[in-house]
């Protein structure tokens, strides 16, 4: 027993050395803080709630404010408003048809939130919302609710049809059920863990290639790997720049696609 001792001492001060000498996190950028003390154990706004606040408040001031002196000749706020409507207003109408344009605003609400989010998040010091999957899940489920409920009000039990694939050979349709009947279910998942996987891995990657700028300040070798991090974090810059934009476009569409499946299921 008294041999046994020494070792597991070694091992915690082994371990607490390797604690210490990790010199960055790169989640640490994702964990959820509250913004003020709370001393009545009541919960606190965290910078989740705050950055959330700034995405409605930059919707809010881009195409309410934005918009509200219209010109003949548009002016640069009201010219990116319009060109946001007509791209949001040609995906539905094309995606989803005639029909589907009585729920633009719904969508169209969707899409400049998740972007708004999305190009917040790359502001340095800022918080990206849209990387927790507890908020591209509330937004996902909102989603596969809203249709699933439209499917079924709108078409009634031949909702059922989205289910039953009438082309393929008769002995195969029960279990294409099956399995059509598991990925509609899945799509919530899917549909969220795609959005905000995407986020994090982006913001996580820069993280990592911002860890060894400094090291020009701390060794001879700095000299060769900060120029090269600096040059990888702009490049992933750049790319997470395209990625915000993809990502909430990625999220429309499919939501596009949904209500076109809840307004025509037997197609």
């Amino acid at each position: 027993m008294r041999a046994a001792r020494p070792r597991r001492t070694k091992g915690k001060t082994m371990a607490s050395e390797a604690e210490q000498g990790l010199t960055f996190h790169p989640m640490e950028q994702f964990k959820v803080r509250p913004l003020f003390d709370s001393a009545l154990n009541v919960t606190s706004i965290s910078n989740v709630t705050l950055w959330m606040g700034v995405a409605v408040a930059c919707v809010i001031v881009l195409f309410v404010l934005g918009t509200s002196k219209k010109a003949v000749v548009p002016g640069r706020t009201q010219s990116v408003a319009e060109v946001a409507y007509s791209f949001i207003y040609k995906m539905v109408v094309d995606v989803a048809g005639q029909d589907g344009v009585r729920y633009f605003p719904y969508i169209f609400t969707l899409f400049t939130f998740i972007l708004a989010s999305n190009f917040l998040g790359l502001i340095p010091g800022a918080f990206t919302t849209t990387s927790h999957i507890a908020v591209t899940a509330v937004l996902a489920v909102l989603v596969f609710l809203f249709v699933t409920i439209l499917g079924i009000v709108r078409n009634g039990a031949h909702f059922l049809d989205l289910f039953w694939v009438k082309s393929a050979p008769l002995a195969l349709r029960p279990i294409l059920a099956v399995i059509e009947v598991i990925s509609y279910f899945v799509r919530p998942v899917s549909h969220s863990i795609r959005l905000a996987g995407n986020m994090m891995a982006g913001h996580a990657v820069i993280k990592v290639f911002a860890a060894f700028a400094p090291l020009i300040l701390m060794s001879a070798i700095g000299y060769l790997v900060t120029p090269l991090a600096i040059l990888a974090i702009v490049a992933v810059y750049a790319l997470e720049i395209l990625v915000a934009f993809i990502q909430a476009y990625v999220f429309t569409i499919l939501t596009c696609v949904y209500l076109k499946d809840a307004l025509h299921p037997g197609h």
